[in-house]
């Protein structure tokens, strides 16, 4: 099959949707233009503020983007490329942008309340109780998941002659193993980081502090990207993945404690240009190569092999594609920040319903240019590899991926594509570690206001809350890469998101609304991922994991309480009503 006709298939479907669902689900919920929404109605000039739907989007996209869209999709492959791509057109569609769209609504009817909040207010302490332990749980998760793939990922190195390189070439470092002399791609993106990183608190300081134009801000970025790399060439650094495992945990330790305008927002301000760049160049090297007639490679069905390795394809797959779908982490964006700046509830639907379409879009877009760009064989080797002495590295094969598009479509020289997918990813993850752990300190401040009437002052201290996230991550992603925490982190993403359904639901049909477009979303999500986490427990018993298995029976612990919950509250408001 020709790779472009997926390609438009998916990004029709998305142009239909976002015109013609999208006002179904408005129309539902109950969106009216005409009422204020917080951000205007308080207008704090500090949370709650009034802001374009151009620029707040641009914010929403790139907290909600990032790895999980690349990672995800590029495991899940071993599928084949038909239950991907309808995994991820139709679950975007119907339960991921549904998911987005109603969680922001609902906090901002609930002038710009977090999730939780919004849980207690539905189903009481409990359902508050409820969503900090998810929460905690998943961001323990994924930030063990996130740590594994940055540490590997920029170790990455694969052969010269595959790269289009020959031996005494200029541009990557070298090393001979097994007698092959490997291209060192990791280094360039290691130093790149470590640039952008350090440069960010300069060009914070210039936005927030000395209000240079934004113009000259977006210049100044651009700038350092490039520079990064060219320094990155001559100076590669090169680290074991452990030693990066405790260096990017030391510096997480300390930089959730920096001010936000200080690393975060002027990091996110750089890796954001990185990610349109990127997700704008992955699908026009799509397209480009579509005309000049590049066929899928992968398998359709990969019928046997990826049962083996992960699973039945219900629910395995499902879980596996996390955030190219759905992902409960959106709502915690979308209610944490993104509703206290959203101007107009008809943004709404720009923000929630077609952010998420744009991520599924990208998402498309990973798979097909894997399935077309890199061979089935290679892929397997780098992303399941049959050694166990060689961790599985789905970055590197996505950056290889790119690199052959790239080469192929705008003749940029293999090696540089390969790079520059290494840096779209690895901005993101060491951003998304950054600000996860800076939220899991306030969920286990949270967390212990619950369980103690007067926690004391050092369990309400920023360094024993952030030790604390910094110490389950690192423990988690020490024994574990991340094929083995991808499924468990995938599952508690996706439990968290039909818990998200589950208290939108209540809260509207306490509003005397319909509820049945989010519910239903909600009961298949909360089977699928139940079923995942039955199937997970038989696997980690097997393998003797009990690190993984006990966070499995935590989060089977916390479906069940949220299924007994749900119904406890459905029978009180039936009975309400008799």
């Amino acid at each position: 099959m020709n790779v472009a006709i997926p390609l438009l298939s998916a990004f029709v479907a998305f142009l239909i949707a976002s015109r013609y669902h999208v006002r179904s689900i408005a129309r539902q919920l109950g969106v009216d233009d005409s009422k204020p929404t917080p951000a205007v109605s308080i207008n704090d000039g500090r949370d709650y503020v009034p802001t374009r739907v151009h620029v707040l989007f641009a914010h929403h996209f790139s907290a909600i983007a990032g790895a999980g869209p690349i990672v995800g999709p590029t495991l899940a492959l071993l599928y084949g490329v038909i239950p991907s791509w309808m995994w991820i057109v139709f679950g975007g569609i119907f339960i991921g942008a549904v998911h987005d769209f109603s969680a922001l609504f609902a906090s901002i009817r609930e002038n710009g309340k977090s999730m939780a909040e919004i849980a207690r207010k539905s189903m009481g302490k409990g359902g508050f109780t409820l969503f900090i332990l998810f929460t905690l749980t998943l961001i323990v998760l994924v930030t063990a998941a996130f740590l594994n793939l940055t540490a590997v990922s920029l170790t990455s190195k694969w052969p010269l002659m595959k790269l289009g390189l020959h031996s005494g070439q200029k541009l990557l470092r070298t090393e001979v193993e097994n007698g092959v002399e490997m291209g060192v791609i990791g280094g360039i993106a290691s130093t790149s980081v470590i640039i952008i990183t350090l440069f960010s608190p300069i060009l914070g300081y210039l936005i927030y502090k000395k209000g240079i134009r934004t113009l000259m801000a977006y210049i100044l970025a651009a700038c350092v990207c490039a520079a990064s790399v060219c320094l990155g060439i001559l100076f590669p650094v090169s680290l074991d993945a452990k030693v990066w495992m405790i260096l990017l945990s030391i510096y997480v330790l300390f930089a959730a404690a920096a001010p936000v305008w200080f690393i975060l927002q002027p990091r996110d301000f750089i890796n954001v240009q990185i990610l349109y760049l990127g997700v704008t160049v992955l699908i026009l090297a799509v397209f480009i190569g579509g005309l000049a007639g590049v066929k899928i490679s992968a398998p359709a069905f990969n019928n046997g092999e990826e049962t083996s390795r992960l699973g039945m394809l219900w629910p395995m797959l499902f879980i596996t594609i996390a955030c190219g779908a759905i992902s409960g982490f959106h709502s915690m964006v979308a209610t944490g920040t993104t509703a206290k700046q959203c101007a107009r509830e008809e943004d709404i639907k720009k923000l929630g319903y077609n952010a998420m379409l744009l991520e599924s879009l990208l998402a498309v877009g990973v798979v097909l240019v894997l399935g077309s760009f890199l061979s089935f064989s290679d892929y397997k080797a780098i992303v399941w590899p049959d050694d166990p002495s060689l961790k599985p590295n789905p970055v590197l094969a996505f950056s290889l991926a790119i690199g052959n598009a790239l080469h192929s479509g705008f003749h940029l020289p293999t090696a540089l594509g390969a790079v520059f997918g290494i840096l779209l990813v690895e901005g993101f993850v060491i951003t998304t570690l950054d600000a996860a752990i800076r939220l899991n300190r306030y969920l286990f401040e949270e967390l212990w206001v619950i369980l103690f009437k007067s926690p004391g002052i050092f369990l309400r201290s920023f360094w024993f809350n952030s030790g604390l996230s910094v110490l389950f991550m690192w423990v988690l992603a020490q024994g574990n890469t991340v094929n083995a925490l991808w499924p468990i982190f995938g599952t508690g993403n996706q439990l968290l998101a039909a818990l998200a359904l589950a208290v939108v639901s209540i809260w509207l049909i306490k509003q005397g609304r319909k509820a049945s477009f989010a519910l239903l979303p909600a009961l298949f999500m909360l089977f699928t991922t139940m079923a995942s986490l039955v199937i997970l427990f038989r696997d980690y018993w097997k393998q003797e994991n009990f690190t993984l298995l006990s966070a499995d029976i935590v989060l089977f612990f916390l479906a069940v309480s949220a299924v007994f919950l749900v119904l406890k509250t459905a029978r009180l408001l039936t009975n309400s009503k008799i």
